[in-house]
């Protein structure tokens, strides 16, 4: 019955590209609905299966079945790689409030930037030792170049993964095995992180670590949600979206313009400085910083970071409709010095911790604001406290701003080291 079922997906052939793009976001649209359910099995599902990886996987079997007509999926890619993906690093990056994040205290933005040097350094060094163990894995430039999609992610969020893969020109392929790395372990991770939240008091005793500045963070954070919460309005919505696009056409312009200027010159062209991409992504993230600390950042009042999200959940499906799927099996060496990579930056982050007697708290989301980006680091928060939830969002949101830069550092030390 299940290969007949199996036979039968495999037999239709979509070649409308409306009909395709309608077919994924109906996908989206229910990974989210049954993930917003309140059983007992969903949330135990999605415990073990993020949603991200659905969102992803689930076109990307279609595809391996045949199912969609060749080219379609890269039509939809470039549309959405082309304006989509710089739309959602302006909206999740314009909401950072930067004096509100200094607030928080020097440890919290201390541990944050701890779990983002860790990431640079663990990644070389897992395939350092990779390669000692193993260096027929790498007898061309292949994987430093997919693992850079691993630190884009671990150190911002999905848009940063994105932003690497076409940067350092990672294979559709490729990129959705490291899609099932970042996930497979961040997830592993996020599950450690909530059965140590119930144990939070004794680790801090562990740490000899002061916890009273988190009293301090619940009221501030309590003050401004009351403050600042608003519905949309139209006018909210169409000055929003204007400026949005606006300011991604003038990424646009701009990288083309000073990726010319490097053009000419060898290097540049081998560190990425030759990239229109690269410029891009550099401009609309400047952007988005220089807009925090105006008036402009007031548009994360009524969602911007929401609508960005949206956007990169088309960017990851689109991802999925070009990935092939044969093979994920066999490359169980690459989630392995996935997990090399997460340990290391664990262990790090601990000695750190510990060393400035920093409260587990900040360490939790301060590294799952790197390894799980905006969207994972308010579920780490509220397992501490519910009113803990924005503290994950604006950390988070900094990782956006951070995980483009990270990860190409990241990724030049991945390639000295094994190129």
């Amino acid at each position: 019955m299940l290969a007949a079922s199996v036979l039968a997906v495999a037999s239709i052939k979509i070649d409308s590209l409306p009909l395709a793009f309608g077919i994924i976001m109906a996908i989206i649209g229910l990974v989210f609905y049954t993930q917003g359910l309140k059983g007992t099995f969903w949330r135990r599902f999605y415990a073990v299966l993020p949603g991200i990886v659905l969102c992803c996987f689930i076109p990307a079997t279609l595809n391996s079945l045949g199912v969609f007509a060749e080219g379609i999926g890269a039509q939809i890619y470039g549309f959405t790689a082309t304006y989509l993906l710089p739309a959602s690093l302006l909206l999740m990056t314009l909401s950072m409030d930067v004096p509100k994040i200094l607030g928080l205290g020097w440890k919290a933005i201390a541990m944050f930037m701890a779990a983002s040097v860790a990431i640079v350094i663990s990644g070389p060094i897992s395939l350092g030792l990779a390669k000692w163990v193993s260096p027929q894995m790498f007898s061309d430039d292949t994987l430093w170049r997919g693992f850079s999609a691993v630190a884009g992610s671990w150190i911002g969020g999905a848009a940063n993964q994105a932003a690497m893969k076409e940067l350092f020109g990672v294979s559709d392929d490729l990129f959705g095995m490291m899609i099932l790395v970042d996930t497979t372990n961040a997830s592993l991770w996020l599950l450690v992180i909530l059965v140590l939240a119930k144990h939070s008091d004794k680790i801090d005793r562990l740490l000899k670590a002061d916890s009273s500045s988190i009293d301090k963070v619940i009221v501030a954070v309590e003050s401004y949600e009351r403050d600042h919460a608003r519905p949309a309005t139209l006018n909210d919505l169409m000055v929003m979206f204007g400026l949005c696009f606006a300011m991604v056409g003038v990424a646009h312009f701009l990288g083309e313009k000073i990726s010319a200027m490097f053009a000419p010159y060898s290097w540049a062209v081998q560190y990425s400085f030759a990239s229109s991409f690269f410029w891009m992504v550099v401009m609309i993230t400047l952007i988005g910083v220089v807009f925090s600390f105006t008036k402009i950042r007031r548009l994360d009042h009524i969602g911007a970071s929401k609508i960005g999200t949206v956007f990169i959940f088309v960017l990851i499906a689109a991802i999925g409709m070009q990935i092939n799927l044969a093979g994920i099996v066999s490359q169980w060496r690459l989630l392995l010095i996935g997990l090399v990579w997460m340990t290391l930056h664990v262990i790090m982050i601990f000695i750190f911790a510990r060393v400035i007697r920093a409260p587990f708290f900040f360490l939790a989301v301060g590294s799952n604001a790197n390894t799980g980006g905006a969207s994972s680091a308010p579920i780490v928060a509220t397992a501490f406290h519910p009113s803990l939830a924005p503290v994950g969002v604006f950390l988070g949101i900094l990782g956006y701003a951070m995980g483009t830069f990270g990860g190409y550092i990241s990724t030049q030390l991945m390639r000295l080291v094994v190129g």
